[in-house]
């Protein structure tokens, strides 16, 4: 296939696309305009000879060929960004697509991105909250860059490095321990069941008495949901300790019955042909976090 017509500035056209999903995000990236796009996206399928992108709805989609287009020449496109920097990564660019749950972006993301904007000023930071599932998905998928999931996890087409590990504690309002001790069946909710803490719930429970095992189960994907619906209302959670250290200070919630001694371990990953500098470059500063360990503030237990 003839090259000699292909300019850079249709494959960064075509990369920006991909990770961005419109013309229009691309255009506004790029500082031009859509229709510009869209005829250098037609000079590079007249140059390559297929279709590059098909419409679905109101959008369009990259086709198995174009997909594989831009897989093939992302790290090309990487290694030459990497080569026209002036001071390694320091005048690096880009947006990189971040994927974490609620667990990491309470605790130790915060300083991880303070710390990439102050390395990379030029690097466009784009953060989702999402589960792990969906975060694996979207990562396999090329829709993430880097994640960090709530494992273990292991999938031969990621890499992954450990970023510490969270206790968990079976937690409720006091009201509801109060109730509970009187004879009353105390609900317990749960994150998913695709999540690992809904796993380790589980666990907990077929070591439970079978009068524990048998109270209802609610779930819902949102943490700090969850949370502020044991503080208000009459149930319990396996709850992470990180997350409701505030609330067992406060005294909003108590240990309601011993903790599991499984902790949830937490790991940043990225794709494994990953080869872009900068997402490397973050996945390196991700290896070096540890997720807040400290214990839960003392408080009643009931037993």
């Amino acid at each position: 296939m003839p090259i000699n017509r292909i300019a850079l500035y249709h494959l960064e056209t075509l990369l920006w696309i991909a990770r961005l999903g419109t013309f229009g995000a691309a255009a506004t990236r790029l500082n031009t305009t859509q229709p510009t796009i869209s005829a250098r996206v037609r000079e590079l399928e007249a140059q390559v000879g297929y279709a590059l992108f098909r419409r679905e709805g109101r959008g369009m989609a990259l086709t198995v060929r174009g997909r594989q287009l831009v897989q093939d020449c992302e790290p090309l496109c990487a290694a030459l960004r990497l080569a026209l920097a002036t001071d390694g990564l320091t005048g690096a660019t880009g947006v990189v697509r971040i994927g974490t749950g609620e667990i990491v972006a309470a605790s130790c993301l915060p300083g991880f991105v303070a710390e990439v904007e102050a390395a990379l000023p030029g690097v466009t930071l784009e953060i989702t909250i999402s589960l792990t599932a969906q975060m694996l998905q979207d990562l396999l998928g090329a829709t993430s860059d880097i994640v960090f999931l709530a494992g273990p996890v292991s999938s031969p087409g990621i890499r992954t490095t450990p970023i510490g590990d969270v206790g968990l504690r079976w937690l409720a309002s006091p009201k509801t321990v109060q109730a509970a001790r009187a004879g009353a069946v105390t609900p317990i909710w749960s994150l998913s069941q695709h999540s690992p803490l809904h796993q380790v719930m589980i666990e907990a429970l077929m070591d439970a008495p079978p009068s524990l095992a048998r109270h209802p189960i609610h779930t819902c994907n949102n943490a700090q949901l969850l949370i502020n619906i044991i503080t208000t209302g009459n149930a319990m959670a396996l709850l992470p300790e990180t997350m409701a250290r505030e609330a067992v200070a406060a005294g909003h919630l108590v240990e309601i019955r011993e903790a599991p001694q499984r902790r949830v371990l937490f790991q940043a990953a990225i794709r494994s042909a990953e080869s872009d500098p900068v997402v490397l470059d973050l996945f390196a500063r991700a290896s070096r976090l540890n997720i807040d360990l400290a214990s839960l503030t003392p408080n009643s237990r009931m037993r």
